[in-house]
């Protein structure tokens, strides 16, 4: 598997801590949506951290959303993931170009402004687990360390990278998320702390030769690590024309018979993938017989 997650525990079940490389989903995502360099590396960070927020959830049917809605030029991002490791999303506008940050590198922060982040997770129930907080800073690995403190009441630490070629395509992606259970004592979060405050950006240390487990082994520096699950992980979207045409189904014979009367074909997007589906009059008509 190219892409994948590692799941571990360290300091006698004090601490629980997932790592993932992603260069290829990411790649993925860019070449469907077709992103600028900012966008690209945005929609990576939010991507490589729905993979692993989706794997920390237990069913086999469970769904999460992390959506951003915000000020900024790149009008929002949008990303699900399931339990197994596989994720999707796009952004609002593929194409945005902004200027590069005072330290010269690409600015997220800055493409995706100011707004809200919203964490909403399916796990069958009748109504479906929601968070909301305030953006911090943008970056998105602190807005996601601020919502697990502030929704979950899980201390958290996240690091997300998206590191891109001079040809645009993607040179490396991954991230950790590092949470301490309640009962973790006072000099295990020193220790982390520290240890937090030491690392270098994702990027550099996947560009160091740094795998998913040995990301985990320098966040991890000093305590017993138990390496716990590997999951591979990858941009998969579960769009197909049946399921676009359960979609024109549920729009009612009313609106379909205006489509099929224009005597047009229709095409229509997913965003999450960028595929088009079209529907030739005759297909219309046979969806028409279809509904009741």
């Amino acid at each position: 598997m190219s892409d994948y997650i590692v799941r571990a525990t360290a300091a006698n079940s004090q601490v629980r801590a997932f790592a993932a490389v992603t260069k290829e989903t990411v790649e993925t995502a860019r070449k469907a949506h077709n992103t600028s360099p900012v966008a690209t590396a945005a929609l990576g960070r939010l991507l490589t951290a729905g993979a692993m927020m989706g794997v920390m959830m237990k069913g086999d049917k469970d769904i999460l959303t992390l959506q951003i809605q915000a000020s900024g030029p790149l009008e929002g991002i949008t990303v699900t993931a399931d339990s197994h490791g596989r994720v999707k999303g796009y952004v609002g506008n593929p194409e945005v170009i902004i200027p590069a940050n005072d330290k010269g590198k690409l600015d997220v922060a800055g493409a995706v402004g100011i707004g809200l982040l919203n964490v909403i997770k399916d796990m069958g129930l009748k109504e479906p687990y929601s968070g909301q907080v305030v953006l911090q800073t943008s970056e998105i690995a602190e807005d996601l360390t601020y919502y697990f403190a502030v929704s979950e009441q899980v201390p958290s630490a996240v690091g997300l990278g998206v590191l891109m070629n001079k040809d645009n395509t993607v040179q490396q992606a991954g991230g950790f998320i590092i949470q301490v259970m309640p009962f973790a004592e006072e000099e295990t979060i020193a220790k982390l702390e520290e240890n937090v405050q030491k690392i270098q950006s994702v990027t550099t240390l996947l560009e160091q030769g740094h795998t998913a487990e040995s990301l985990l082994e320098a966040v991890l520096d000093g305590f017993d690590i138990e390496f716990t699950d590997k999951v591979p992980t990858e941009f998969y979207c579960n769009c197909s024309k049946e399921r676009v045409e359960k979609a024109l189904i549920s729009i009612g014979r009313k609106d379909l018979n205006e489509m099929i009367q224009e005597g047009k074909e229709v095409e229509l997007n997913c965003h999450f993938c960028n595929t088009n589906y079209v529907f030739s009059v005759e297909e219309l008509k046979e969806i028409l017989r279809k509904c009741r």
